[in-house]
């Protein structure tokens, strides 16, 4: 019992979603009104991720927290650039625990699951700078379950915008 235990808190472990957050400490982000939304990247060679329908549902979500927070989308002369690029990568995490006659021997479990990575650029077009950066990372065992944690991702991105100055 205590090593199903261990093995399912490993491996839940793995499957988390982690967001962090860059940002120029020296900007007003007060100042920033408009946005457009430039071409998106996708990296990823599984078919759920790499097609034209997860770009419109990024910049879907991309175009709904910004407007929540008060930016207005416009074609020509944005305050703030918006580009994205999404990437994925299969990993592999190997657990040993002990195993066997009172728990002399070492049992393996390899663990196998899908890294899938949202980076999130805000840029200056004035200034030709990035301003703000998130980094959102969704691990999961199968790759076509990614799309369906996308719109979580850039929530959770753009719920640290406009960032906190410490």
């Amino acid at each position: 019992m205590k090593t199903e235990l261990l093995c399912l808190s490993f491996t839940a472990g793995l499957l988390a979603q982690k967001i962090d957050v860059e940002f120029d400490q020296g900007i007003d982000f007060s100042k920033y009104k408009t946005f457009s939304i430039r071409e998106g990247q996708i990296h990823s060679k599984h078919p759920s991720l790499n097609n034209d329908l997860i770009k419109k549902r990024i910049e879907s979500e991309i175009h709904k927290r910004l407007t929540a927070k008060g930016l207005t989308k416009v074609s020509e002369r944005p305050d703030l650039n918006v580009r994205y690029s999404l990437g994925s990568a299969s990993k592999r995490e190997v657990e040993s625990y002990p195993a066997g006659w009172r728990g002399r021997g070492v049992r393996r479990v390899a663990v196998r699951y899908t890294e899938g990575t949202l980076v999130i650029d805000l840029r200056d077009p004035t200034t030709r700078s990035l301003v703000w950066r998130a980094v959102a990372i969704e691990d999961k065992r199968d790759p076509s379950q990614l799309p369906n944690r996308l719109d979580e991702m850039v929530k959770k991105s753009f719920d640290k915008y406009p960032p906190k100055k410490k």
